[in-house]
């Protein structure tokens, strides 16, 4: 299994962001610890569907960014970069205004490939998404 790498901080995660999509939504890193990874953004207008509901591609960019990012944290010490597989979510609620969170935790952080579970909830903790990725990793 994948230690974490401990050139990866919170810190420069937020600087590696800028300028693409993850900045572009507002992710902001909570926390980052052994097999886990907590990442939030603030619900606005920009972010919601023409329904007036959460687009499910925000509550994807949250869930993703942080599993990737914990992924990015995990690779293996021989490793150079990784990219997302597959990914797949159900989602079972939505959110209009506050932040929601994603707390993405490793189920397999293996040498050629990682998996990591994402639960997205609302203001109130209640779940809205579920979510899963397999990363490759890249030598």
């Amino acid at each position: 299994m994948s230690k974490l790498r401990p050139e990866y901080t919170v810190e420069r995660l937020h600087e590696r962001q800028k300028g693409t999509l993850p900045g572009l939504l507002g992710v902001h890193v909570l926390s980052l610890d052994e097999g886990m990874l907590s990442a939030e953004l603030t619900v606005r207008a920009e972010l919601l569907a023409p329904n007036g509901f959460l687009h499910a591609a925000t509550v994807i960019g949250l869930a993703d960014t942080a599993c990737g990012y914990a992924c990015l944290a995990h690779l293996p010490e021989t490793a150079r970069n990784f990219t997302t597989v597959e990914l797949k979510s159900n989602f079972v609620g939505t959110a209009k205004e506050g932040a929601i969170r994603a707390v993405a935790k490793g189920v397999h952080l293996g040498r050629s490939t990682q998996v990591w579970d994402a639960t997205v909830t609302d203001p109130n903790g209640k779940t809205i998404a579920l979510f899963r990725c397999t990363q490759i990793v890249l030598y």
